[in-house]
């Protein structure tokens, strides 16, 4: 089923966070549909976050997807090669957003495979927040993207797994250090026992 409008416009971002592990993101690009459960992502909350781009509610070209409605893809590039995709989420006007860092490769993987030019199946073929948006065809040509219109070629759905609290790791933020403070927030998160999150830091 796929994840309704109601459920990325509540305003908990760090909750929302861990509700998006053991769901399922789908690209479908070209009809060529991709599926990776998600079992890692980052919370980044304006306006008091310093580690998020909307820190201050500092509105720019690249921030203004991040303070549209909940249900939204931001995605940017980062260092100038990377695509990172985030949920927005929060009704309108507030910035918040989750970063998805790792996926488990679970639908047409031989795509992925073909996405990354890898041989075979390794951790790291989707490992990653840069890596992931490779293997699923995704671009900054979906910034801003609705995750639940019909015709939307990104989504996300809730096929009924559940992940438990204890199943969940918790841990400070990747790259971050410039945020002091809020650098050592636990706002990272982790399925427990996952090989296919990113490496810990």
């Amino acid at each position: 089923m796929k994840l309704p409008q109601s459920f990325y416009l509540r305003e908990d971002v760090v909750q929302i966070s861990k509700d998006l592990l053991g769901k399922y993101l789908v690209t479908n690009f070209e009809q060529k549909i991709t599926v990776g459960k998600i079992v890692e992502t980052e919370a980044y909350r304006a306006p008091d976050d310093k580690a998020c781009h909307a820190y201050g509610n500092k509105l720019t070209n690249r921030t203004k997807t991040m303070f549209g409605k909940g249900g939204t893809s931001y995605v940017y590039l980062c260092y100038g090669i990377h695509h990172l995709f985030n949920v927005v989420t929060a009704p309108k006007g507030i910035a918040h957003a989750i970063l998805i860092r790792g996926i488990e490769p679970v639908g047409n993987v031989n795509v992925m495979l073909q996405r990354r030019s890898f041989e075979k199946l390794k951790y790291n073929l989707t490992a990653g927040p840069g890596t992931l948006t490779k293997a699923l065809g995704i671009s900054t040509n979906q910034n801003g993207v609705s995750l639940t219109d019909k015709k939307s070629p990104i989504w996300i759905e809730d096929r009924g797994d559940v992940i438990l609290e204890k199943n969940i790791i918790a841990s400070p933020r990747v790259g971050v250090a410039y945020a002091e403070e809020c650098a050592l927030w636990d706002w990272r998160f982790r399925v427990k026992d996952s090989k296919w999150t990113s490496r810990a830091k």
